[in-house]
């Protein structure tokens, strides 16, 4: 699992043995299983996530319907809004699927940071590049139809249809589990004609 990470923080910064050790001292290494829920509306976290393995989803509770906002796969980040804004969660986290995580949280980071400065770098760089596609995600989906959403999650994370259950897919793309299925069944009539 170590392996993986370091992987990952190499393509940003490279690790000394002293830098490897001290990350692997943290014991930042989580097995979830699926439908765990890691955050609920309300509480208080100090925690990041990064996903080594598996899927894990971000929802809104509205007049008793869950509406997703975002899944998060291998390799991806998330710091929920509370952790920075000290507040408690206005939304929920859980896992789509048994999950392989690192949680770290904001005094494990100032620690580290202060010890090795070229974390901070690289958490920059990472926040950067999160918020940069978090803002092309969000103006495309306002300025998309439901089948072009679709289609666009098609392209860009083909993964996520197989691994997601539907009604969580057709929330997160703002729509009814049925108008995905007759989105979907039009889609398959269109390619075969």
């Amino acid at each position: 699992m170590e392996n993986i990470l370091f992987d990952f923080i190499s393509k940003y910064i490279s690790l000394t043995e002293d830098e490897k050790n001290a990350i692997v001292s943290l014991d930042l290494f989580r097995s979830v299983k699926k439908g765990t829920i890691l955050l609920k509306e309300g509480q208080k976290s100090k925690d990041s996530y990064f996903v080594l393995k598996g899927c894990i989803r971000t929802y809104y509770v509205v007049d008793s319907e869950e509406k997703t906002t975002g899944f998060y796969t291998e390799m991806e980040v998330l710091t929920p809004p509370c952790v920075i804004n000290k507040t408690p969660s206005e939304y929920y986290i859980s896992c789509v699927e048994d999950c392989i995580l690192t949680v770290s949280n904001s005094d494990m980071e100032v620690e580290i940071n202060s010890k090795f400065p070229k974390f901070e770098l690289m958490c920059r760089i990472l926040a950067e590049e999160l918020l940069a596609k978090q803002r092309i995600d969000f103006d495309e989906f306002k300025t998309s139809s439901p089948e072009q959403r679709y289609l666009n999650l098609v392209k860009s994370r083909p993964d996520l249809i197989q691994r997601v259950p539907q009604h969580q897919l057709a929330s997160y793309l703002g729509m009814k589990p049925q108008s995905l299925s007759r989105l979907r069944a039009r889609i398959m009539e269109k390619n075969k004609g």
